[in-house]
């Protein structure tokens, strides 16, 4: 027990005083004659040792009167904390990710933790409360509640080192103060240790909210298998995770018009194909049904109309090669000599290979910087018997690193820098006993910077570079210098690079990440693209190039479904976005294990505890009834004590 104003309790030094009075007897009696001096002694005998209890006992009562007084004005209290004078700061962080629609024991484990917090938490004590997609600064539960109510789950998902470093930048600067980060979640399995650690500033504090079962099924990706002139394989991967089930059927629909079923035999695998029309436009949706998470029962998708890529190589040397490559169910190849060359259909291209000119004018030069400077992208395949000024005056303009020398020795080229996006989803892993082609001359650089490098020699010098738009190999791939048309490495490599130059829409992207899509088009002046949903239409990020339009895509849209690109009121594409599927595994950390910090598994035994451990239990109340007792005591022993 503890004291407000411990300096009065020096006040139960006067006590001292009526013991004194009483020990000393300081009151006098008057004598009074009597005729019967027997009964007299006897009366007086009983009389002096009831009166000499009564006052032992006024005196008692007395004393715990004032007592109970003196303690009652220095307010006494108990706390479980011994910073129970400074202040409390209290910051909440509650998961709105997909996996907390997973059913508790009382509705679904995100509208367990609103209700709790709801109902424990006291609604007009400060707080600071945040959410993946929401931040609420020095609020109440009370100025909250009718967001409370109507929050849903957010595709946004903030990893658990980032909710923590967010949740103590919330705390002032105050070091007296005690300060509670609460973090409600179930605590999902992302792939990765849990790394959330004690810190000396705040107090960690976990609600550990847990789903009766973790059973769950989900379309995880969707994807064309195979691909004739008439129809096209669609292949459907499922996950099924712990469900005990040993298949489940899958729904194909054109907008909301059902095409198609299927089902998956979890025991012989986990896909299923669908056959469609390859000139089909479709607006599609895969569903499933399945009770358990619901935000990965369905996958949306489309078929477009499909452009085809413009392709125009500048020829001194044979293209055959090139022509394989750019096939015409992809490509729009057009194969073109440089003495006849049309220069007016350069700028309505997506690729441009220079293919081993001898000599290149200042007329050429001048078009691909041009082209190049409106987002045109160009492949340069230099010739042995090139005029280096003019080649290099060509790389001046395209601001790339120039050649010095053309060197005639052989070379092996041997490294591949796996990680470029030309090689995604190209080799399963990192090759070591690759066959690696070569070539029997080459030039060298001026520069020595070897960064943008995607294939090298094998003294580490670049066999072909990247320049923004602009790839560069640094040797002639004819049949004579080299035998790189014959290595498995050029179809991946020239057949991505055409892809690169203009990115197509996808069957589907993924919410919450950066989309980069072109859109092939030509728009007149102060024409621009939107994004159109049912519910609303935004404006993206995007840049316009003399054949495309290039648009950026992040935090819209929010919801899964399908989008329009239009322009003008005309719909020129349709595009589809999908959630994050990294929630479906319903796997969790076990908390109980991870030192330095206090978890529970009740949102409202948490708030409870944090309460407790900073209240203040006055007991002052209870010294002013006991002092309402004793007074009370001494009237009764007065009255009926004789």
């Amino acid at each position: 027990m503890q004291f407000k104003y411990p300096e009065l309790l020096y006040a139960l030094f006067l006590l001292i005083i009526p013991i004194i009075v009483h020990l000393f007897q300081l009151r006098r009696f008057e004598k009074v004659p009597f005729t019967n001096v027997q009964f007299l002694k006897n009366v007086t005998l009983q009389t002096r040792k009831s009166s000499q209890i009564k006052k032992w006992l006024i005196l008692i009562t007395r004393l715990l009167l004032l007592t109970a007084i003196i303690i009652a004005f220095a307010q006494p209290f108990i706390t479980k904390s011994n910073n129970f004078n400074s202040s409390t700061e209290t910051v909440i962080y509650l998961d709105n990710s997909f996996s907390m629609d997973a059913k508790g024991k009382n509705g679904t484990l995100l509208n367990t933790a609103v209700q709790d917090l709801l109902e424990t938490v006291p609604e007009n004590d400060p707080i600071t409360f945040f959410t993946n997609n929401s931040y609420h600064p020095n609020t109440t539960i009370k100025a909250l509640r009718n967001e409370l109510i109507r929050l849903k789950t957010s595709s946004n998902q903030l990893t658990y080192e980032a909710a923590v470093l967010k949740g103590k930048k919330a705390f002032s600067n105050d070091k007296s103060s005690t300060k509670n980060l609460v973090m409600i979640s179930d605590f999902q399995e992302k792939g990765t240790p849990f790394n959330l650690k004690a810190d000396s500033t705040f107090h960690l504090n976990t609600v550990q909210l847990e789903p009766v079962n973790t059973r769950n099924v989900s379309i995880d990706s969707a994807y064309i298998s195979k691909r004739d002139v008439e129809n096209i394989e669609l292949t459907i991967a499922l996950n099924n995770h712990n469900q005990n089930i040993s298949n489940q059927s899958v729904s194909l629909f054109n907008n909301d018009n059902l095409l198609a079923k299927n089902s998956v035999a979890f025991e012989e695998g986990n896909t299923a194909i669908f056959t469609l029309p390859i000139n089909q436009e479709i607006d599609a949706k895969l569903v499933i049904d399945d009770p358990n998470l619901l935000y990965d029962n369905t996958l949306y998708f489309n078929l477009n109309q499909q452009d085809k890529i413009k392709v125009l190589s500048i020829n001194e040397e044979d293209d055959a090669f090139l022509g394989k490559i750019f096939t015409d169910d992809e490509y729009e190849y057009t194969s073109s000599l440089f003495k006849s060359l049309d220069y007016n259909i350069i700028e309505d291209q997506n690729l441009i290979v220079i293919n081993e000119l001898k000599d290149i004018p200042m007329s050429l030069t001048t078009a691909l910087k041009a082209y190049n400077d409106n987002g045109g992208n160009i492949l340069i395949i230099p010739s042995g018997k090139t005029n280096l000024n003019t080649l290099n005056q060509l790389f001046t303009n395209l601001k790339i690193d120039s050649f010095s020398d053309f060197i005639e020795s052989e070379k092996n080229i041997t490294n591949i820098n796996f990680d470029h996006p030309l090689f995604t989803n190209v080799f399963d892993k990192k090759v070591s006993n690759f066959q690696y082609p070569k070539t029997n001359s080459y030039f060298t650089l001026q520069s020595a910077n070897t960064t943008s490098a995607i294939l090298k020699f094998e003294d580490g010098s670049p066999f072909l570079s990247q320049y923004g738009h602009v790839f560069v190999f640094s040797a002639p791939l004819n049949d004579d210098n080299s035998n790189f048309k014959n290595s498995p490495l050029i179809v991946p490599v020239i057949y991505n690079i055409g892809k690169q130059s203009l990115k197509l829409p996808q069957l589907y992207y993924t919410l919450g990440k950066e989309n980069t899509i072109d859109i092939n088009t030509r728009l007149q002046q102060d024409d621009i693209l939107s994004l159109k949903s049912d519910e609303q239409s935004i404006i993206p990020l995007q840049q316009t190039f003399m054949n495309k339009v290039e648009m950026k895509t992040n935090e819209f849209p929010e919801t899964a479904g399908i989008i329009s690109v239009v322009n003008n009121d005309k719909t020129l594409k349709k595009l589809s976005f999908n959630y994050d599927r990294s929630e479906s595994q319903l796997t969790y950390y076990n908390l109980s294990s991870v030192d330095g910090i206090t978890s529970s598994n009740s949102v409202s035994s948490m708030i409870n505890d944090i309460k407790s451990a900073s209240n203040v239990n006055e007991l002052w109340k209870w010294f002013v009834i006991f002092a309402v007792a004793f007074l009370i005591i001494e009237m009764l022993i007065l009255k009926f004590l004789k």
